[in-house]
């Protein structure tokens, strides 16, 4: 298992550590790229990750760090016992700060000097777009986003023909319309709303979410009184723009943001302008909200966010095994998808390596990218991960040259043409001084718009 610090790393800080099964080590620099190996033992590569260790997201960074660790150190012990040693030389990890400007430095020194050939990245899609198109897709390097739900995404105009970038988490297009649908009153008839503001950090993020759901709502006869940008970077005040949400009267504001604006802008809602009748989405599903702004405002409030289906065996796996290796009580929204992206990217490498890949420095992106539908699409044997044994499972059965269809712990991972999957999406509700989902809407049941 890991055993990262708990605590924020610097913003410009790298931490490479040795993703092997039994601890971690965390190293100032990695071994070369192109190292020999002993005799016998599979070629091994370094596996990226940029996530939001400091800025507004940074309560959600470590959960996501340790999440694509547990799936290392899963791919790594399975690797020793069928091809001779781990697959994965580093996990290496960087600080986003949660803005693209420091994303977009952390995975280009990530790339050029650890040489990564996949990166783990997605929270925020802003810090995802900016990445992809600045550095990953120039570069030849697979980008699977974790947490990236912008409708942008899937049709990035930079990705058209390089195809190599993927995510586990589903598009806001799907939330956006569950969203409008629960304001709607058509998921509970008694939380029913008709005039909606929607107040949006200014990203494909939340753009995105912002104008799936006002389309949504549009069509199914409600009315959108205003659509409000701020800013990426943490502002001393929203009032300006709460003026303008709010001017209308709106019955309900709809907050698309992340935790350290929103903090801000409910408690300037609330104590300005004297409304607290806010709804919600994943970006601000989260604890540090309920401190800072007070259980007695947030308690009963409800937000909408990508799901996973708990009931499934796989869920409750990796849910066990998570909490127990971590020491968490709780995980935010997009743990599970950090976990079935480290889990693809490592099916991935013991594909290229099953299929013969001797030399680390041959297992491209563009390998990885060719190989990670394979492994998680149909035609194949489907087998659920979260579990140590069924992945050990799936890298014998690529070894064998079998075909294996690999089932999220988040839900399908069926890569679309454009690197998509759909999971379900659940609706959220503050709860004294936690989160509880208290409904899931099945992927089937999302109606198109």
């Amino acid at each position: 298992m890991s055993d990262h610090p708990s605590h924020p790393a610097s913003r410009r800080q790298f931490l490479t550590t040795l993703g092997l099964a039994g601890g971690s080590l965390a190293l100032s620099n990695t071994l070369p790229f192109a190292r020999a190996f002993a005799a016998g033992t599979p070629p091994a590569i370094n596996l990226g990750q940029v996530l939001p260790m400091t800025g507004s997201a940074a309560e959600f960074g470590p959960y996501y760090r340790d999440a694509v660790g547990l799936a290392v150190n899963q791919i790594n012990t399975a690797a020793k016992e069928v091809f001779g040693g781990p697959i994965i030389a580093h996990h290496v990890t960087a600080d986003s700060a949660t803005l693209p400007t420091v994303g977009v430095q952390a995975a280009r020194q990530m790339v050029d000097t650890q040489h990564t050939p996949v990166i783990i990245n997605g929270w925020s899609s802003g810090v995802t777009v900016a990445i992809a198109t600045s550095v990953t897709i120039p570069a030849g390097v697979l980008q699977i986003g974790n947490g990236t739900t912008s409708p942008l995404v899937s049709v990035l105009p930079a990705d058209a023909k390089a195809d190599l970038l993927f995510r586990t988490s589903a598009s806001d297009a799907m939330q956006g319309v569950v969203a409008a649908q629960f304001v709607n009153g058509e998921i509970d008839p008694n939380y029913k709303f008709k005039r909606v503001s929607t107040i949006y950090i200014n990203n494909p993020y939340g753009q995105g979410l912002a104008d799936a759901f006002a389309n949504a709502f549009k069509k199914r006869g409600g009315t959108v009184l205003a659509q409000v940008p701020h800013p990426e970077e943490v502002q001393p005040t929203y009032k300006s723009m709460l003026s303008q949400a709010l001017k209308d009267k709106p019955d309900l504001l709809l907050i698309v943001s992340y935790p350290a604006h929103t903090i801000a802008i409910c408690k300037e809602s609330r104590d300005t302008f004297n409304f607290t009748k806010w709804q919600f989405t994943d970006g601000n599903a989260s604890i540090d909200i309920i401190k800072e702004v007070g259980a007695k405002n947030m308690d009963g409030l409800y937000g909408t966010a990508p799901g996973e289906d708990t009931s499934t065996q796989s869920y409750k796996d990796f849910s066990k095994v998570y909490l127990s290796t971590y020491k968490y009580d709780h995980f935010p929204p997009f743990t599970t998808c950090s976990y079935d992206a480290g889990l693809v990217a490592g099916l991935a490498m013991a594909a290229a390596v099953a299929a013969g890949a001797t030399d680390a420095s041959k297992i491209t992106g563009t390998v990885l990218r060719d190989e990670l539908r394979k492994v998680a699409n149909p035609p194949g044997d489907m087998i659920d991960g979260g579990d140590q044994g069924r992945v050990t499972d799936m890298l014998k059965a690529l070894k064998a040259g079998k075909k294996i269809n690999y089932n999220g712990v988040a839900g399908p991972c069926d890569f679309d043409k454009n690197g998509d999957v759909i999971t379900p999406v659940n609706i959220w509700k503050y709860s004294g001084d936690k989160i509880e989902t208290v409904k899931m809407v099945a992927a089937k049941d999302i109606p198109a718009s």
